[in-house]
């Protein structure tokens, strides 16, 4: 039976100063064959988090079905606090796991990450600048991609057809690319064309580049009030993150964007004497005074949103119509016909 009244029914949480949360779903079931360094590349991952965020980051790591020996590194960091969340699964998902992660919470920013990622200095503060600048940004990527430019970005396209703003520029860290290439198994992932020039978007002082990839993105919280879908049928890829993580942004009227710079590194599964020095390179963020970022409310159309899509699907990336707009934003017709 119950006796007496439980002194926390009816009160508030007591506020939190956290506003942005990082994500990390891992799975390492061993350390063996494809998993061999994983445990070593996980531990750079988690490190390079700790040394570059600020202190109001909300760590959520989700131990995914891992080894007894992830396990146990995960629970000391929790105990010791410096992961804030863990939650322990049984190989539900990749994206499932990342659910596990978003339920319950209320963040300004959400980064949901791989566990093979490389974060370097100043990622946070060029991720801010983006969604600052943009007030319709709804994911921000710290690693700029050329190939991302007609991944559900038919909304960020279309409103700017006709503006100066947006246009081809050139790639400022060529190195970046290839780096993201070869992390792949694919060296001959980007050609020429994709190397020298991507596409941007410009305001005032900030530029950013159009469309964001999936290894690491940072969504504005409210992209994840109403999602669609609570579950996944796919341990990992099938149509699971475009239907989890990239139709909500566009749906909403957001636009996928990327930071003009590289700020992370996907390092995959195998470790390589780079990522030490890149590590070590990476300087401990000593400066305090992070505030919640002062994101403008954004109206959304859904008739107009349906139009864009639609628009974007039927025409717009249509092949003759497509290389007349990467002409008509800055590419020559070769690189226009080869991009």
């Amino acid at each position: 039976m119950r006796i007496g009244f439980n002194p926390l029914k009816d009160k508030e949480l007591p506020p939190n100063d956290f506003f942005h949360q990082v994500i990390v779903p891992v799975y390492i079931p061993n350390q063996e064959g494809y998993f061999k360094d994983s445990f070593t590349i996980f531990k750079y991952c988690l490190a390079s988090l700790f040394k570059t965020c600020h202190s109001k980051t909300y760590f959520t790591v989700v131990n995914n079905g891992c080894c007894q020996e992830v396990i146990d590194y995960l629970n000391d960091l929790h105990n010791q606090g410096e992961i804030h969340e863990l939650i322990h699964t049984t190989a539900i998902g990749k994206l499932n796991a990342v659910l596990k992660g978003l339920s319950g919470q209320n963040f300004q920013i959400v980064t949901i990450t791989d566990a093979d990622v490389l974060f370097l200095n100043d990622w946070q503060k060029r991720t801010y600048a983006v969604f600052e600048a943009f007030p319709k940004a709804g994911a921000v990527c710290p690693t700029p991609s050329s190939k991302t430019i007609r991944q559900n970005t038919s909304n960020v396209l279309i409103e700017n057809l006709f503006s100066k703003e947006m246009k081809f520029t050139p790639v400022i860290n060529q190195k970046a690319l290839q780096a993201f290439a070869i992390s792949i198994g694919n060296p001959d992932f980007y050609n020429k064309y994709q190397l020298d020039n991507y596409l941007t978007v410009a305001n005032g002082t900030v530029k950013a580049v159009v469309g964001a990839g999936h290894f690491v993105t940072s969504y504005k919280g409210t992209v994840f009030n109403t999602l669609k879908e609570r579950y996944s049928n796919f341990s990992l890829g099938g149509n699971s993150e475009i239907e989890l993580l990239d139709k909500p942004v566009s749906e909403k009227g957001f636009w996928r964007l990327s930071t003009e710079d590289n700020y992370a590194y996907h390092m995959g599964n195998t470790l390589e004497s780079w990522m030490e020095e890149a590590f070590e390179n990476c300087k401990i963020l000593t400066e305090e005074g992070a505030f919640p970022l002062k994101l403008a409310k954004v109206k959304t159309n859904s008739l107009l949103i349906w139009v864009q899509q639609l628009f974007f699907a039927k025409v717009l990336v249509r092949k003759p119509i497509w290389k007349w707009f990467l002409h008509f934003k800055g590419l020559s017709k070769e690189a226009a016909s080869g991009y």
